[in-house]
């Protein structure tokens, strides 16, 4: 089976500091039928303008993984950490039994491009915890480098979750084949780029496929691309 989200129809919120366009439902945009994906629960686009951000909120029973695509963000938590999230960096919160945290943009000339990612997790209530790495592009160009996991494998950071992310940047002509198991599902969100998933239609930037009962997964890059994947239960 697959499903098919094309960007322009994902929902949208746009206020004088962000543009945040929406995979599934959240906030005040809601689709009885876009709800998530197994456990994957909120796939945001989101574009913050220079001195713009999200001010203290509380987060709580989530995994929250934030991958900035162009800029910085400047993160603060009640757990003391203070970070600014750049280009190839990818951040993880276990928002457990409760985290506050505010994002803003660290530019005051620039804006911050970004997607977040909510998992829902294998357990409530837990220890909230942090993590943060930078994945540099020659880690990513042409292979699907992992980026998060439940064990923290391959230098990937943990996630509270039977889920693995992956990051990719491929080249145009460039192939890459992901094995699927029966009992797992695959969502691809594309990042830049275009490409083409089993010699099915083509993917453009902000474009989003999920798969299940497939044996496997076969990327071609039509053009230079970005793109994520996570294989799911």
């Amino acid at each position: 089976m697959i499903v098919h989200r094309p960007a322009a129809q994902r929902g949208n919120t746009p206020i004088d500091w962000l543009d945040s366009r929406h995979t599934f439902s959240f906030g005040g945009y809601h689709d009885q039928q876009w709800m998530g994906f197994g456990p994957l629960r909120v796939l945001n686009e989101d574009r913050v303008a220079s001195g713009g951000g999200f001010a203290p909120h509380r987060h709580a029973n989530m995994e929250i993984i934030t991958y900035v695509i162009v800029g910085a963000l400047q993160h603060a938590d009640s757990l003391g950490n203070g970070s600014v999230i750049r280009l190839g960096d990818v951040q993880v919160m276990s928002a457990g039994s409760g985290i506050e945290h505010s994002e803003f943009n660290a530019s005051q000339a620039e804006s911050v491009h970004f997607l977040q990612i909510w998992i829902q997790p294998d357990r409530i209530n837990a220890t909230p915890r942090y993590g943060q790495q930078q994945f540099p592009p020659e880690q990513r160009e042409g292979v699907l480098c992992l980026v998060a996991s439940p064990d923290g494998s391959e230098g990937s950071l943990p996630i509270r979750q039977d889920a693995r992310m992956y990051a990719g940047l491929l080249r145009a002509g460039q192939s890459i084949t992901h094995p699927l198991e029966s009992t797992r599902r695959v969502w691809l969100q594309l990042v830049s780029g275009c490409l083409r998933v089993n010699d099915g239609d083509a993917m453009v930037a902000g474009d989003g496929a999920g798969f299940s009962e497939q044996s496997g997964l076969q990327l071609h890059a039509s053009a230079d691309c970005e793109v994520l994947l996570l294989d799911l239960p």
